[in-house]
């Protein structure tokens, strides 16, 4: 990723505040599991959008003050000691090096309380004072839920009562939404790695006795190309494939058995999403083949249907058309209504730095987006569960298939297994 466009982007968010005002991003802090233990460290992605930084406890400061852009930075120092154990923390001219921010604006953490005191409190020698705070205020409703952000906020309307805080959260969705060239690239590279995953476990399809054994030719090839997933694969077989996000990926794959594979990667911290559905014997079943075949014509209408301008409802009904006069086909369904007895989840969602990158949906799909396309069908009686699923570019006129090379088609499907 251009180290220019951390910098770039960062721009864009000044432009878009209030004068007098300061923005305060924080990367997030490591999290207790147990006993001595933390689990890996997960960056918050509006932070790391901004500056490409991966570390915990770094805070970003933009400042906007007579219509002039300043900005900041704020890390812990090195521990010597602790880099023995777990490797260095990034230096001052590190960080500089990955955001852009000139070294002299780089402060350690210590430094953070007295600086924010100095903006937000006029003082005899003060220079500029913010009389607007704007904080990444991203609300979980889950039982100990917390961020620096929402601690920040107490802290300020308790000690700073006249500053107004606004929430940058939907400023920071709205420029996520629209990916430039460069994560677009990313997100490609990610969809390649999830493909040699998906073929490894096809090409060894015929030795696969236990979901797991499958989850490890997976996970062979992302560890192989230095990959992380991006979620908790999905590889469901026989009745399993009926539950859409089933992760235990451990019981027998029995003869027949269609295998139900969810999966992605991320690359630099951008995710692929891509879902496949085939025979572990190579060859679909009759049944198989006429459930798939709806499923496929459902994937290939709607990539086709998919471009900016569209709300998201209009292709969710036009999926959900397809697919029921599919059923009705198949003898599943009399009416429409009775579809979500087969299909109950939506046609997608968006894609970026997030596996379901947030988005706001009432704008509905813009230019520059990139979304998922994932009709399914889910027979849990027939043991029958398929979803293909593809990642698209929505451009103005013709949505571009960014993961056209992974084979979907039938006959495509039985020649590689075999």
């Amino acid at each position: 990723m251009s180290k220019d466009l951390y910098q770039k982007r960062r721009l864009t968010l000044a432009e878009k505040l209030n004068n007098d005002s300061v923005a305060i991003l924080h990367s997030g802090y490591l999290q207790f599991k147990t006993a001595d233990a933390e689990y890996p460290f997960v960056v918050n992605n509006n932070f790391y959008y901004l500056t490409g930084i991966d570390q915990a406890n770094v805070t970003l400061v933009i400042g906007k003050f007579n219509n002039e852009y300043q900005e900041w930075l704020f890390l812990d120092p090195i521990d010597e000691e602790q880099a023995k154990w777990v490797g260095r923390t990034l230096s001052k001219e590190e960080a500089s090096a990955i955001s852009k921010i000139n070294v002299n604006m780089i402060y350690y953490n210590e430094a953070f309380n007295r600086f924010i005191t100095n903006l937000l409190q006029p003082t005899r020698h003060f220079v500029n004072v913010a009389e607007n705070v704007y904080l990444d205020l991203e609300k979980r409703q889950q039982v100990l839920y917390n961020t620096f952000a929402l601690t920040f906020a107490k802290k300020i309307r308790k000690d700073y009562p006249s500053v107004k805080i606004f929430n940058l959260y939907a400023l920071m969705l709205k420029m996520r939404m629209i990916k430039d060239e460069e994560e677009v690239k990313l997100i490609k590279e990610s969809i390649q790695t999830t493909k040699r995953a998906i073929y490894n476990v096809m090409e060894h399809s015929k030795s696969l006795d236990n979901e797991a054994l499958a989850e490890a030719y997976h996970n062979f090839v992302i560890t192989k190309e230095n990959k992380t997933i991006s979620f908790e694969s999905i590889i469901a077989s026989g009745k399993n494939s009926a539950i859409l996000h089933y992760v235990k990926n451990n019981e027998p794959i029995t003869k027949d058995s269609l295998l139900l594979m969810d999966v992605g990667c991320y690359t630099k911290h951008y995710s692929s999403d891509i879902s496949r559905t085939f025979p572990t014997s190579g060859k679909f079943t009759k049944r198989q083949k006429e459930v798939y075949e709806i499923v496929l014509d459902c994937n290939k209408r709607c990539i086709e249907y998919a471009k900016a301008g569209m709300s998201w409802k209009e292709l969710n009904d036009f999926a959900k058309d397809i697919l029921a006069k599919g059923c009705q086909k198949l003898g599943l369904i009399k009416e429409k209504a009775e579809l979500s007895k087969y299909y109950f989840h939506s046609i997608g969602h968006s894609l970026g730095l997030d596996v379901h990158d947030p988005s706001i949906d009432n704008l509905g799909l813009l230019e520059g987006m990139v979304i998922t396309i994932e009709p399914g069908l889910y027979i849990e009686e027939e043991a029958i569960g398929i979803r293909i699923e593809d990642n698209i570019l929505i451009t103005k006129d013709k949505a571009i298939l960014l993961s056209a090379d992974i084979v979907k088609e039938i006959d495509d499907l039985e020649k590689l297994i075999k």
